[in-house]
């Protein structure tokens, strides 16, 4: 099964970069521009630099993205503002942050991990991807040859095997600061060659699923075998951050969908068309006290989907829809190569019987993102609809982690952005200079 490996981590210095708050950023797919800016300007030393760089009008072949991120990255190397640990570890890393106003611990740790053919069935992937985000990772991956931003993976252990190896670590962090979010992370160097054997041993005979960061992990594929293409060994891993699938800090949020660009497209029309699929009840948000009429919307859309694929619908002027899926077989009518398992995912309902049979927004569509994109918070795609960005905003209850397993373990894939891993796992914690050995 997975072959996990300990690695020389790269990190940051300590008598260098007093706050990694400053340095620290999410992985680049959910940063925006103007993010993006913002952590440019908050340090000169932000990984943002390296990850997600800012592209200008003037460049070229030699001077480009790419080109500036080897060229920060080797200089920050031998300024030792990375510095890469003399030993090969694993590094135990904990967050705790803020889910529903409760407080919640998730436990991991980073590891390198060899890539394979999602057909060996050892690495499985559940969402599809899109190839311009592959070719960006990719020229990064072959300038730097390093990882910055570790992949999210899953592992199935029910016995909680690792939980007493982590609990009997008797030093403190390495790493102990507290993001712009108020989340809190904490890392540990495991580099003690008995205690490495027994975390491998436990995970010889687990597959891993792909939480986050399917198209990082398809690039680390790619870049493996144009190495051994080459005759370079040892490129064939990947940083990983692993979690428990049983891990009670796992949590799992929704993203949104945003409609844009429908040409001639009448709400009314369409309203009435979706009355043929789903029950329509609406609500009017008060602009006095949207947040907290959202939460109540949510909170009615959470307990509708526990027996019913629900969904929100948003298309302007205050006025919310809930839609409730009349016929629960409705899925099972369509000609369709999937396994009942993914048919049963409220995105593929979505996707099927909404976007596809009243929208006409086709795979090509959604690979291009032409009429589609996404938003993890409720408020901002709302406010996206009143701008006339979009035209309407789709609000969906979380993918469930055993709907993932299912759909993953039996070779499928859901549409793209099915899942959010919350909180996701920060770029700039521990890096991977390749080659691993």
């Amino acid at each position: 099964m997975a072959e996990i490996v300990p690695f020389k981590g790269i990190r940051y210095n300590s008598s260098m970069i007093k706050d990694l708050n400053q340095v620290i950023t999410p992985p680049y797919d959910v940063i925006k521009e103007n993010a993006q800016k913002t952590y440019y300007e908050k340090n000169p030393y932000n990984i943002i630099r390296l990850e997600y760089g800012l592209k200008y009008a003037d460049d070229d072949e030699k001077n480009n993205v790419y080109s500036r991120a080897k060229s920060e990255f080797n200089n920050w190397l031998e300024q030792e503002i990375l510095i890469q640990d003399e030993q090969p570890s694993f590094y135990l890393y904990e967050a705790d942050f803020t889910v529903h106003e409760q407080r919640v611990t998730r436990r991991g740790f980073f590891s390198c991990v060899k890539v394979e053919d999602f057909q060996k069935k050892v690495i499985l992937p559940h969402e599809q991807t899109m190839s311009k985000p592959k070719e960006d990772r990719l020229n990064l991956l072959r300038a730097c040859e390093a990882n910055f931003s570790p992949i999210f993976g899953l592992y199935p252990d029910k016995n909680h095997g690792l939980e007493n190896i982590f609990d009997n670590l008797k030093e403190g962090p390495k790493i102990n600061f507290k993001d712009d979010d108020g989340n809190e992370h904490r890392l540990w160097i495991i580099n003690d060659g008995r205690t490495i054997e027994m975390i491998q041993e436990i995970l010889k005979d687990k597959q891993i699923f792909i939480a986050d960061g399917h198209h990082r992990y398809e690039t680390a594929l790619t870049y493996s075998k144009e190495m051994e293409q080459a005759g370079k060994h040892d490129y064939d891993y990947v940083l990983m951050g692993l979690v428990n699938l049983y891990n009670p800090g796992l949590m799992v949020l929704p993203t949104h969908r945003l409609v844009k660009n429908l040409e001639g497209f009448n709400y009314e029309e369409f309203l009435y068309k979706l009355s043929s699929d789903f029950n329509i009840s609406g609500m009017l948000l008060p602009p006095e006290n949207k947040k907290e009429a959202m939460d109540k919307f949510l909170s009615t859309l959470e307990q509708s989907g526990i027996d019913n694929h629900s969904f929100g619908l948003y298309g302007g002027e205050g006025s919310l829809y809930l839609l409730t899926l009349k016929d629960e077989k409705a899925m099972e009518k369509i000609n369709l190569n999937y396994s009942q398992d993914w048919k049963g995912l409220d995105v593929s309902v979505l996707q099927i019987l909404i976007f596809e049979k009243h929208l006409h927004i086709l795979n090509d569509q959604r690979e291009r993102e032409t009429h589609l994109s996404y938003e993890r918070d409720e408020l901002a795609a709302l406010e996206m609809v009143d701008s006339g960005s979009y035209q309407m905003a789709f609000l969906l209850n979380p993918t469930k982690v055993d709907e993932l397993t299912a759909v993953a373990g039996g070779g499928e894939r859901m549409p793209q952005k099915s899942t959010f891993f919350y909180p996701k796992l920060g770029t700039g914690l521990v890096m991977n200079k390749l080659p691993v050995m």
